[in-house]
């Protein structure tokens, strides 16, 4: 679809998939999602939500969900945080499918040594 980095000649197409990307993306290109990640963190409050509030309670209510009932709120933020978790656990995964595969959505068949495989045939 074009370049991911113009000045050094890079494509997107030249970047592979998974853990190996993060030695093809330049430095700056680095810097440039870190410096947009702060800017995002320090412009929403860093940690207003846990000095001042609930935690995960930016105090934005969605136009369909708001509403003033405690018990639902609390139940929201609990289902909000557990989801966070579910992700960092899934994405934790493919980072280790990545790296003992090669393949962050993996193809089992090319890992025909696992110990997963050992009662297969059986």
């Amino acid at each position: 679809p074009g370049y991911l980095s113009p000045s050094s000649k890079l494509l997107f197409a030249d970047v592979p998939n998974g853990l190996a990307a993060i030695s093809k993306v330049p430095f700056l290109g680095w810097s440039q999602i870190l410096a947009y990640a702060a800017f995002c963190e320090i412009s929403a409050g860093y940690d207003a939500d846990v000095n001042e509030r609930t935690p995960g309670d930016m105090g934005w209510n969605p136009p369909l969900f708001s509403g003033n009932d405690p018990e639902t709120k609390k139940r929201r933020l609990n289902a909000e945080i557990a989801n966070g978790r579910l992700a960092m656990m899934a994405i934790i995964g493919m980072f280790f499918q990545d790296g003992l595969t090669g393949s962050a959505w993996g193809d089992w068949a090319l890992y025909t040594d696992s110990p997963l495989r050992a009662f297969e045939g059986e």
